[in-house]
């Protein structure tokens, strides 16, 4: 058995970022990445890699090289995925920057090049790309695996950039996305059929599309889903046999943006509206529910006449500037850090039913009084009743996550882990083992922690049964990876075409 590989040092991109940097967002738990590693064989910490758990975790984060025009808005940052390979107990690492066609350009010109989110879009200096139009396409809001490939996405809609999930290895763009309107993050991807289900929005008519893609990667349907104007949708939900999109009373203000200005108005007279149509495409129905906003879902089946739809329903979608957050906030970003903690937004698990044969709408509170956002489930009951939510804990004032709740939905009962002090996770998806399709909670969750005191990163598997317990196995980054948004846990038959040259060079190395 030789010894351990040292991580490789790939490559380290020049920042024109000031450092160290007052920005909340550009410092501490977020202070940007700027080098590319491959580790072919993790150090161990403390536990043991289980034998049963096959295949790759995926993490998207936003790691900005260049000084930013004007105000810096941590969504804004370009794409970076991470990969962690787990192949019969043991485990490799390496991240790639997302080279989008901006990141590419901006690396050119050695600037910035467009103003993000919290910056007025007419100071940006190329056409932008999404719903807003002005704003780079930085692919780092989310990652999916489709058709043996990871797609990066962006939330305010952009191209879908196919990456090796195995090597990294770019491979270009999504043929079937919509060269215009893109599509948005929280592309759906059904294990047991292998189709991915998407949407996209913008300001031009009819505002909102949807679109189906098979197995083989052929785009198989798309269509109109005609809203009554520009609207932020934000995720999508999958049942067995309809899809579910989303009208919310949270959109830019339509006098405003006749004036190009960008300003999110919440509209709490109207109501929020679904529309339900079937998977394959088709006839749209619309329920209307109680006027709130809604980040992500989770799950959505059909019993009896009612489709069911699990999610977190913010109670305050709008909060105030003088929320108890925004005190502690620097001067010049109170609004966006109050738009970023999850305690002002105050996101609560939620049911909503929709009859199918009356048209009607009920809402259920899962969890009245704690804050939960960024849930996931066992994939394995997509579109089907389930039991098991992992939802990630917040820091108040804060986008960062301080730990995961798992929740009984039958009986009621949580359980805990939290990562510790000045420790950072993100949202932690649910890896199947076998005998996962009959026992829910059968499987392991992944994340990896940012530790701010010893300044380093690593990757904890937790037992999804008794996450209480705390990890199983903690396995050691190269450096410190800065806090992001989306992960994905890509089992390994759904991995047929990726690259398997790092399987066999991690056994030569054992």
């Amino acid at each position: 058995m030789g010894s351990r590989p040292e991580p490789v040092r790939l490559e380290s991109y020049e920042s024109t970022i000031h450092r160290p940097n007052e920005h909340p967002y550009l410092s501490g738990a977020w202070e940007p990445q700027t080098t590319e590693w491959d580790c072919p064989v993790m150090e161990v910490m403390a536990g043991r890699v289980p034998h049963d758990l096959n295949g790759v975790y995926l993490r998207n984060t936003e790691n900005p090289l260049l000084e930013a025009i004007g105000r810096y808005h941590p969504f804004d940052g370009d794409g970076m995925l991470h990969s962690v390979r787990f192949h019969h107990g043991h485990a490799s690492y390496r991240n790639r920057f997302v080279r989008t066609d901006g990141f590419l350009e901006e690396q050119r010109e050695g600037k910035a090049l467009w103003a993000g989110l919290a910056e007025n879009p007419r100071k940006s200096t190329r056409q932008g790309w999404g719903a807003q139009g002005s704003l780079k396409d930085s692919s780092s809001t989310d990652v999916v695996v489709h058709a043996g490939k990871a797609l990066s996405l962006f939330y305010q809609c952009g191209q879908a950039y196919k990456t090796d999930p195995i090597s990294l290895a770019q491979e270009g763009k999504a043929a079937w996305a919509p060269s215009i309107e893109g599509i948005s993050a929280h592309a759906k991807v059904d294990e047991e059929t292998g189709e991915l289900f998407f949407f996209n929005y913008s300001k031009n008519k009819p505002y909102c599309h949807y679109g189906v893609v098979d197995q083989e990667d052929q785009l198989q349907h798309y269509q109109a889903v005609e809203l009554p104007g520009a609207r932020l949708p934000h995720d999508m939900a999958l049942s067995k046999q309809h899809v579910v999109l989303c009208d919310f009373p949270l959109f830019w203000d339509p006098v405003l943006l006749n004036k190009g200005i960008h300003a999110t108005r919440f509209f709490n007279k109207l109501p929020s509206r679904f529309a339900v149509l079937p998977r394959a495409g088709g006839e749209v129905r619309w329920f209307e529910a109680s006027p709130a906003y809604c980040l992500h879902f989770l799950n959505c089946w059909e019993e009896g006449e009612d489709l069911v739809l699990d999610g977190y329903r913010q109670l305050n979608p709008m909060p105030s500037s003088t929320h108890p957050a925004a005190p502690d906030a620097p001067k010049g970003h109170e609004r966006m850090m109050v738009y970023l903690d999850m305690f002002a937004m105050q996101p609560r698990l939620h049911r909503w039913r929709f009859n199918l044969a009356t048209g009607t709408t009920t809402e259920q509170s899962l969890d009245p009084e704690r804050t939960l956002e960024f849930g996931t489930f066992n994939p394995l009951f997509l579109g089907k009743p389930y039991r098991f939510v992992y939802s990630a804990l917040s820091k108040p004032g804060w986008f960062l996550f301080i730990g995961v709740l798992k929740t009984d939905l039958v009986t009621g009962e949580t359980w805990s882990y939290f990562f510790g002090e000045d420790r950072y996770g993100s949202e932690a998806p649910f890896c199947a083992r076998p005998g996962g399709d009959l026992t829910e909670d059968l499987g392991y969750l992944v994340t990896i922690v940012s530790d701010l005191k010893t300044n380093m990163s690593e990757c904890v598997v937790l037992d999804a049964q008794r996450i209480q317990d705390g990890p199983i196995v903690r396995l050691k980054l190269p450096e410190r990876v800065p806090s992001g948004t989306h992960s994905v846990w890509a089992p390994s038959h759904l991995l047929a075409g990726a690259q398997s040259q790092s399987a066999s060079k991690l056994k030569s190395n054992m």
